[in-house]
């Protein structure tokens, strides 16, 4: 059994940045009132987690130092936990999740899949905390240029088994332990869809599998316009809903995403066609 929240449906993450380059909110919530009342506002619209990241992981993102991360995620986190939020930490760094969870955080969301800093996998140990495993071949900056596979499927599941193992090597233990396949991370929009269309590959792998395609670049590339301009973040809530009604219906653990609402009446439509309760 998992350690992550089981709502007897897919559930919803929702997406708190506290970033000002973030593409598609970067800057909205800077500022710790603003931060504390959307999350606690994302909480009470029905969010099952509330994943809060002080570091843009768009492509082509330059870092920021560890200490500008944890001044950013720290005061949010321990907030929103303070008025009885669920909160995960989006972080590659362990001294981040380390302060977060110190601050109330009771879930590690880590997109490197523990790749960006050897010693997550002691926090994770450690703390015993959920550790969100994501496929990830490199940082932001360079991702682009890692989106080369033979068979994207194939490989994306070696490399996840692959962190999964180092994960249990290091002691986490095994209930502790999702994966994520990284939508849009060192992958193209072909790519993106060929997992998309066999997730089954990696539940088959029997750990809960999150999925975060939310208003991302593949989406607005499929819906663009006449001229080929790619629809705006905003514009692709509605594809974004109907890849988490999909998704749940597959049977992923849970989804990712910016606008809770939509998706939950998505999933809740999913869990009405698969008989789910």
């Amino acid at each position: 059994m998992t350690l992550l929240p089981t709502p007897g449906r897919c559930a919803v993450m929702g997406v708190l940045n506290v970033t000002p380059d973030s593409f598609s909110d970067g800057g909205r919530y800077l500022h710790l009132d603003d931060a504390v009342e959307h999350g606690v506002r994302i909480w009470r619209g029905g969010a099952d987690l509330v994943d809060v990241g002080g570091e843009s992981t768009r492509p082509g993102a330059q870092r920021v130092d560890a200490d500008t991360e944890i001044a950013r995620v720290v005061p949010v986190i321990k907030a929103l936990a303070g008025a009885g939020v669920q909160v995960s930490v989006d972080t590659t760094r362990a001294k981040v999740a380390e302060a977060a969870i110190a601050a109330g955080a009771v879930v590690i969301n880590d997109v490197s899949g523990g790749l960006a800093d050897p010693d997550m996998a002691r926090v994770a140990a450690d703390s015993g905390v959920p550790w969100i495993l994501m496929h990830w071949r490199g940082h932001s900056r360079d991702m682009d240029a890692l989106a080369e596979y033979t068979d994207v499927v194939a490989e994306v599941r070696a490399e996840l088994l692959a962190r999964v193992d180092a994960a249990l090597t290091a002691g986490v233990a095994e209930r502790a332990i999702a994966i994520d396949p990284g939508i849009g991370f060192a992958k193209n929009s072909d790519h993106n869809w060929a997992l998309l269309r066999d997730l089954g590959a990696l539940l088959d792998l029997g750990f809960p599998v999150l999925l975060g395609v939310s208003r991302k670049r593949f989406l607005g590339k499929l819906l663009a316009e006449g001229d080929g301009t790619p629809r705006p973040p905003r514009g692709r809530e509605d594809a974004t809903a109907a890849v988490s009604a999909i998704a749940a219906a597959a049977g992923v653990w849970g989804v990712r995403v910016h606008d809770v609402r939509r998706s939950l009446d998505a999933v809740a439509v999913a869990a009405a066609m698969t008989g789910a309760r």
